[in-house]
């Protein structure tokens, strides 16, 4: 667990780097990214070239990175994904 203000411990960081440099893609669900624990994950896949999504409801710190942004709320959204699987 973080609290607010608190510092993410590195090791986590590394393993969720880690994570997305393995991956294809990054989707960002219901966060702003204007606190930079989460932004980071956005310089990130920029600097290594990953496509990347958002889906949140209002603007978010990464909106001029963002490959594709969805400005809809989540559980309706994520609801109507689903359903078309």
């Amino acid at each position: 667990m973080v609290f607010f203000g608190d510092n993410v411990p590195g090791e986590r960081v590394q393993i969720a780097l880690n994570a997305l440099e393995a991956s294809d893609a990054l989707l960002v669900i219901g966060s702003s990214l204007m606190v930079y624990s989460g932004y980071r994950f956005c310089r990130y896949a920029r600097d290594w070239r990953k496509p990347m999504a958002a889906l949140n409801l209002g603007r978010t710190r990464a909106d001029d990175m963002l490959d594709l942004k969805l400005n809809a709320r989540i559980g309706e959204t994520l609801a109507a994904a689903l359903a078309l699987l």
